[in-house]
């Protein structure tokens, strides 16, 4: 395989660290002589930029949390002191703001990528169960930084997810009189909110770590979903991946910052700018666009306790996909059939979005219904049939021959 570390400090204080500490053999080994598929595509690049946005997000946070107030009647005006009188307050937040849903963007892509190209089969397993971790760890993140602002939607859309925990039976009521800190929610579960909320950035970032660990022992999955078998089928990670990595966070940032700068305010809801009132219930009290497939879940369901198994079951089920998948081909490339279903899969879940937006009422709760039965049937019933049935195409010998022939 080429890429072996051939790393030699130069100047007499890197050898001296390195006999003693040899981060920057582990650096080259790890991102400049790692041997990378070569036939990989921009959709590889969502790995690169989903680590500078942890980065922006946790640099950005940590400077807010400088100013901010967790307490119930001093939260919403800290937020607007910081906005109008922390200088490039007004900037932070926004990019806070908006860098929140850049994450969730690029995550979603990073999922169907890998689902489109079986980047969840063996031996990339642990890889994929730590990914689905992280998304787990982002959506708690998400939800507990979209209280912060104590607005309405921020404060009722606390009370509402915190109660759907009391439908467990026996521990249900101590658990969510546990997460309010009281009898209510107010400034206790709004301290122990921005506390876990400044937290898990940091958890995230360490699970990060285990899933570029895992990734370098198993190896990248390629468009191919064949394994390479000699140094024609892979190049150094720089300058090869790199660049393209770079390149591809350059176009995303163009992207974050026309949000940043021009629509700060498009992802999010109107309410968030009126101050939080027990008193006042809002007329749909709807979360974050990146939880509504998961929300039309949750709807779809009447009884309380199946919807919220049904809403965690829905992220759950992600994790056990290596096993569900039974095909032994992973590119879609080569398997016509899955290809159909997993755009309609898609599909679905964009259809999932769409009714979490609606009202809980008429012909949106039966399409929610609807969608929700076919979402958990292409995990449970479609892919392990397809693994039976599908005629897939024949593969490659090799990379090198998909990409350069059979005369490669």
């Amino acid at each position: 395989m080429s890429g072996h570390s051939t790393y030699q400090p130069q100047s007499g204080f890197m050898k001296w660290m390195e006999r003693r500490l040899p981060i920057g053999g582990l650096v080259h080994s790890s991102f400049v002589a790692y041997p990378t598929p070569r036939n990989l595509n921009y959709w590889w690049t969502f790995g690169g930029i989903l680590s500078f946005m942890l980065g922006v997000q946790i640099i950005t946070g940590v400077v807010l949390a400088m100013h901010y107030t967790p307490h119930a009647d001093l939260a919403f005006k800290s937020v607007e002191t910081i906005m109008r009188d922390v200088n490039y307050g007004w900037l932070l937040r926004y990019l806070h703001a908006t860098g929140a849903s850049m994450f969730f963007i690029a995550v979603y892509i990073h999922i169907f990528r890998g689902m489109y190209y079986g980047s969840y089969k063996e031996p990339r397993e642990v890889l994929w169960i730590l990914g689905v971790i992280i998304y787990l760890l982002m959506m708690a993140t998400g939800f507990l930084g979209y209280t912060l602002p104590w607005g309405q939607m921020s404060f009722w859309g606390a009370t509402v997810i915190t109660n759907f925990f009391s439908a467990f039976p026996g521990i249900g009521e101590p658990l969510v009189t546990w997460l309010w800190g009281g009898y209510g929610v107010g400034s206790p579960t709004l301290n122990r909110f921005f506390s876990l909320h400044y937290l898990l950035p940091f958890v995230i970032a360490g699970v990060v770590i285990l899933h570029v660990w895992a990734l370098h022992v198993a190896g990248q999955n390629n468009p191919t979903g064949i394994d390479p078998k000699s140094d024609k089928d892979t190049v150094p990670f720089t300058p090869y991946a790199t660049v393209k990595d770079g390149f591809m966070i350059v176009c995303f940032c163009i992207l974050f910052a026309w949000f940043a700068f021009y629509l700060p305010n498009y992802l999010g809801h109107a309410d968030n700018y009126v101050p939080a009132n027990p008193a006042v219930t809002p007329a749909h009290i709807v979360p974050e666009w990146y939880y509504l497939p998961f929300y039309a879940i949750l709807r779809a369901i009447p009884n309380k306790l199946l919807g919220v198994l049904a809403l965690f079951g829905s992220i759950g089920i992600l994790a056990f996909l290596p096993w569900l998948d039974t095909s032994k081909v992973k590119s879609a490339r080569y398997r016509p059939l899955y290809r159909q279903f997993f755009w309609l899969f898609f599909a679905v879940c964009i259809g999932l979005g769409w009714l979490g937006a609606k009202p809980a009422e008429g012909i949106y709760v039966v399409l929610a219904r609807i969608l929700t039965v076919y979402y958990f049937a292409h995990f449970i019933i479609i892919l392990p049939l397809l693994g039976i049935f599908e005629k897939t195409k024949p593969l490659p010998n090799s990379i090198s021959e998909s990409v350069l022939g059979s005369k490669a």
